[in-house]
C-alpha cells in the first residue's frame, strides 16, 4: 500500500529488490519466505503485510479452490479464442479472461462485503441481525434491486460451495457476525420475494473473510486470483486441445444476420 509521507517522498511496504536481495514486506525472500511459506501464505502477506492464522490460511486456501474453476464460462471462452487468434500471446489471452470476470460472471463479493459491513455497523449500534437483515432485502425489494449474494443460472435450489463453505466455518469454529447475517439475509430475500433465491458463492466468500479479519477489498483479489489459475488451465488444453476457433464458428451458425429495417 502506497502511502504519501507528510514530509518525505511516497513509500511502499510492499517489497524492493537490492544487488544481494530481495526483501518483501520486511522480510528476506530467498533466506525466510521460500521454502517456508506456501503460495497461499505468501499471498496474504502480500495482500495484508501479516502471516496468515491457520484459519486464515485454511479458508483462503478453500476460497482460491471453490472458485477457481467453474466450466466454460465467458471468461474462459474469452481466453481460449484469444489464444487462438494469437497462440504467442498466454499473457494477452489471460488477460483478456480476467478484463471480463465482472460481477456478472465472478461473483458478487465485493458488493457483498460492503452490504455485510453496512449491516454489521447497524446491528453494532443496537439493530437486531434479523431486523437489520429485513430492513435491507425489504429496501432492496421495494427499488426493483438485486441483493448481491443471491440467484444463479445453474445451482438451484442451493449453491454446493457456499453449503460447503458455511459448513466449514461452522466446524472449525470461525462463523461470526457476518456468516450470521448471511444466512439471515437468506431468510429475508425469501420473505421479500415470496420464494427462496439461491445464495450463491460470493456472499459466503465475503462473510468469512469478514469474519476472519480480512480487509474487504480482499472480497473481490480472492476471486480474481483464483480464476487466474482457471485460466491457466484452460489455456494449457487450449494449445493441446483447440476449441478456441471451434467455439467461434458455432457462435457465427447459432446466430442469424437480420439486414436493419429500412428508415
Amino acid at each position: 500500500m502506497m502511502q504519501i509521507g507528510k514530509t518525505g517522498p511516497p513509500v511502499s511496504h510492499i517489497s524492493q529488490a537490492y544487488p544481494d536481495r530481495v526483501e518483501v514486506r520486511g522480510r528476506d525472500l530467498c533466506g525466510d519466505l521460500m521454502g517456508r511459506l506456501s503460495f497461499t501464505e505468501y499471498f496474504h502477506l502480500l495482500l495484508t503485510g501479516r502471516e496468515p492464522t491457520d484459519d486464515q490460511r485454511f479458508f483462503l486456501d478453500l476460497l482460491l479452490v471453490a472458485i477457481a474453476e467453474h466450466g466454460m464460462m465467458p471468461t474462459n471462452i474469452a481466453a481460449r479464442m484469444t489464444l487462438a487468434a494469437d497462440p504467442g500471446s498466454l499473457q494477452g489471452a489471460v488477460a483478456a479472461g480476467i478484463l471480463g470476470a465482472g460481477p456478472v460472471v465472478l461473483g458478487t463479493s465485493e458488493e457483498c462485503a460492503r452490504l455485510l459491513e453496512e449491516a454489521q455497523e447497524k446491528v453494532a449500534s443496537g439493530g437486531d441481525p434479523a431486523a437489520v437483515a429485513d430492513e435491507i432485502a425489504q429496501a432492496i425489494r421495494a427499488e426493483g434491486g438485486k441483493v448481491p449474494g443471491f440467484g444463479h443460472p445453474v445451482h438451484r435450489p442451493l449453491d454446493p460451495r457456499a453449503e460447503r463453505i458455511l459448513e466449514l466455518a461452522d466446524s472449525r469454529g470461525v462463523t461470526g457476525p457476518h456468516v450470521l447475517l448471511a444466512r439471515s439475509l437468506r431468510d429475508s430475500v425469501a420473505e421479500a420475494w415470496g420464494k427462496p433465491l439461491t445464495m450463491n458463492v460470493a456472499l459466503p466468500i465475503a462473510a468469512v473473510l469478514l469474519d476472519l479479519g480480512f480487509p474487504s477489498s480482499a472480497a473481490k483479489a480472492v476471486p480474481i486470483l483464483a480464476r487466474t489459475a482457471g485460466l491457466l488451465a484452460h489455456l494449457a488444453e487450449e494449445r493441446e486441445r483447440p476449441l478456441g476457433f471451434l467455439m467461434a464458428g458455432k457462435a457465427e451458425e447459432a446466430i442469424e444476420y437480420e439486414p436493419p429495417p429500412e428508415g
